[in-house]
Formats: C-alpha cells, structure tokens, sequence
C-alpha cells in the first residue's frame, strides 16, 4: 500500500474517533452558592503584670 492509499483509508477512522471525544463543559451555577456555618468563637486573654503594678491597681481602683 502507498502512503496515498494508507491515509484514505486511515482519514475515515480517525474522523470517526475524533467525534468521540468526551467534552468538558464549565458553566457557572444558576442559584447563588450559599454556605452556613456554625461558629462558636471563644477566647481568653491572659495577662502578666508586675507586682508592682498589681498593688497598684489593686490600691488605686479609679484608674480606669
């Protein structure tokens, strides 16, 4: 067979696979996407003084 009579015969088949190659499509949603969360945040501060500035607030509550 020449190289003529080899793509004739090849063209059809590849055409015909080249039809079935599956196709992927990205669209954006119709519906808004909402996402709920239930959060419980809790923190603690903890904070180190002097005991020279705890007698000081302890003495001196008006300051603040």
């Amino acid at each position: 067979m020449t190289l003529i009579t080899k793509a004739l015969v090849w063209l059809p088949v590849w055409g015909l696979l080249a039809g079935c190659v599956p196709r992927i499509e990205v669209a954006a949603p119709k519906e808004p996407i909402t996402i709920n969360m239930n959060v419980k945040i809790e923190h603690e501060i903890h904070i180190r003084v002097d005991k020279d500035v705890e007698t000081l607030l302890k003495n001196q509550s008006d300051l603040f």
